[in-house]
């Protein structure tokens, strides 16, 4: 089990957005409040903003629990986004604690996170490989870790040219055929974010900037909770919530 959250909107520190709340990111990875499976989200954990100055997300990732990187909690107070996606890690027992697996993943021009688990993934690991071809253009489709190839599923079809939100849909359709599980996912292009409630607990909020999250970060009013098996978009014309 996992907590993620993104953002988009008008730019904010880092800072504001993962440690300055009440019930910031960073205590989520030792106190979260709405983790169902586990007490802690401390094997690793990972950042990503888009940059004017790039045309690619700038990424920062540790396999260490996020409240002992003191070092990126004073960066974060000078590195401003409109874009960004955070996520803390509580890895599945079989998978490795290792950089390589703690999220947000990027396949250049995308960010990407999973929120969950692939129940049975031995079983269905070749089949998942099948479908989704060759990893090679992306790295971190080839991560030790059951999210890569949900990853590779989603980057597979944004790459043939579908939208974000038709990639993450079309990751866990194929991937829930497969295996029962929690896919909750996220991801960002910096100009939209798209999101899905399957298995586990999301937010969303909405106002001066769009936020989605595992959990929300402070008890302030303004949280609404996306029902299971939904599809979350946000842009410029707002928020939109389908079901899956």
């Amino acid at each position: 089990m996992c907590r993620h959250l993104a953002y988009l909107g008008p730019p904010r520190t880092l800072h504001e957005l993962l440690y300055a709340p009440e019930f910031s990111l960073e205590r989520q990875s030792y106190a979260p409040r709405m983790n169902g499976t586990c007490i802690l989200n401390a094997d690793g954990f990972g950042a990503g903003w888009y940059d004017p100055a790039r045309d690619r997300p700038v990424r920062y990732r540790r396999s260490q629990p996020m409240w002992t990187d003191v070092s990126f909690a004073d960066v974060a107070e000078v590195v401003r986004s409109g874009c960004a996606v955070a996520a803390v890690r509580s890895a599945t027992v079989g998978f490795p604690v290792d950089e390589s697996c703690a999220q947000p993943f990027t396949d250049s021009e995308r960010l990407f996170s999973h929120n969950g688990r692939i129940e049975g993934f031995a079983g269905v690991e070749a089949k998942l490989r099948e479908l989704a071809g060759d990893l090679a253009p992306i790295p971190d489709a080839r991560a030790p870790v059951d999210s890569a190839l949900i990853f590779a599923l989603a980057a597979g079809r944004w790459r043939a040219g579908g939208t974000l939100a038709e990639g993450l849909a079309h990751a866990v359709e194929v991937t829930a055929a497969l295996a029962p599980g929690r896919y909750n996912l996220l991801a960002a292009d910096g100009r939209t974010l798209a999101a899905t409630a399957w298995g586990d607990t999301l937010f969303v909020r909405r106002g001066e900037g769009a936020v989605i999250a595992s959990e929300p970060y402070d008890d302030a009013p303004g949280w609404e909770e996306v029902p299971d098996r939904s599809l979350v978009t946000v842009d410029h014309l707002g928020v939109h919530v389908s079901p899956l």
